[in-house]
């Protein structure tokens, strides 16, 4: 059984972590910084899975690089077994990349269409010297099997495999190098919801089989539900909403979470889907974001004071917190 509360010797801690992006309005304007993210602290431990959620342009992936060491922070710190990845030499970095894989939303962007799958998913073990070179062939076809796939596979290119297929050679590919720690950047969106189930199943056996730590970024929260252990909610670069999956997805505490649950149609034939709707008003724009809580200018329940300062985070219970001054576990609709 996984502990749901955020571990004191994690594999993987981001430490107030803030990425900005300069942007000039008009020719002559001056530039302005828009906040990707905002002041955002996490933990993952080995063979824990915690999931990021939240609508399109709240930042999970701008995190999820940042949390994979691909884009250095404007602010913060990224540790990795309590190492800054800002400080580490080339030689050290060249080994946290063996142990740091990602996965990509789009299968087949991310594979080369011109080499076969052998070549790529072999990459990992040539590069870092996994398995001595007369042992390679035999490796790539142990991973190809390891996510349901033929040795055979090996010969053939990316175009000839389904959405699904391509999906478990780019997991071959991120296994190859072993390592303890993935990034999975909205993995199953551009998948048939069939088939998304089998790659989130493969997902599941392959952290419990290996002890594999995982970020999941995903808007779908049916998913995240299935998989991960822990919940990060994100609105606008900001965490509003952490703690354990049952906990966040069954007695959600911030607004913005429950509005998240209220607007996603039920998977439950009993229920009546036609009273799920949109949330409430326009995401406001990084450039240009409210004062104080950054949910306000939607939320049912804002009052003057929520305009004054970012709210902090409140304590829900174990591993769980929220930032809103009328927080409170309620009961999901």
């Amino acid at each position: 059984m996984f502990d749901m509360s955020p571990s004191e010797n994690p594999l993987v801690e981001a430490r107030g972590l803030g990425r900005n992006f300069p942007m000039r309005q008009g020719l002559l304007g001056r530039p302005r910084d828009i906040w990707a993210v905002r002041d955002v602290s996490l933990t993952i431990a080995r063979g824990e899975t915690v999931g990021v959620v939240g609508e399109s342009g709240c930042g999970k992936s701008t995190l999820g690089r940042m949390m994979l060491g691909l884009d250095a922070p404007t602010l913060g710190e990224m540790r990795f077994e309590g190492r800054d990845l800002a400080n580490l030499t080339a030689v050290e970095k060249r080994g946290l990349t063996r142990r740091m894989q990602m996965v990509f939303q789009d299968p087949f962007g991310s594979l080369d269409p011109r080499r076969t799958v052998g070549a790529q998913v072999g990459d990992g073990l040539r590069i870092h010297q996994i398995v001595p070179r007369t042992e390679v062939k035999t490796e790539i076809a142990r991973l190809l099997e390891q996510v349901g796939l033929p040795a055979t596979a090996a010969d053939r290119r990316p175009h000839e495999f389904s959405g699904g297929q391509r999906q478990r050679i780019a997991v071959a590919r991120a296994l190859s190098t072993r390592p303890d720690y993935i990034v999975a950047d909205e993995p199953v969106s551009a998948l048939d919801v069939s088939i998304q189930a089998q790659v989130v199943n493969l997902l599941m056996d392959l952290r419990r089989d290996l002890d594999l730590a995982m970020l999941f970024i995903s808007h779908d929260l049916h998913v995240v539900r299935h998989l991960c252990t822990r919940i990060v909610v994100m609105y606008l670069g900001r965490i509003v909403e952490e703690g354990p999956a049952d906990q966040v997805f069954g007695r959600p505490a911030h607004p913005y979470t429950r509005a998240l649950l209220s607007s996603t149609p039920s998977l439950h034939p009993r229920k009546d889907n036609s009273a799920h709707g949109v949330l409430p008003g326009e995401l406001p724009s990084p450039a240009n974001p409210p004062s104080g809580c950054p949910f306000r200018t939607r939320c049912p329940v804002a009052e003057d004071q929520c305009a004054q300062a970012v709210p902090t985070f409140r304590d829900m219970g174990p591993g769980w917190k929220a930032a809103c001054i009328k927080a409170s576990p309620s009961v999901a609709t």
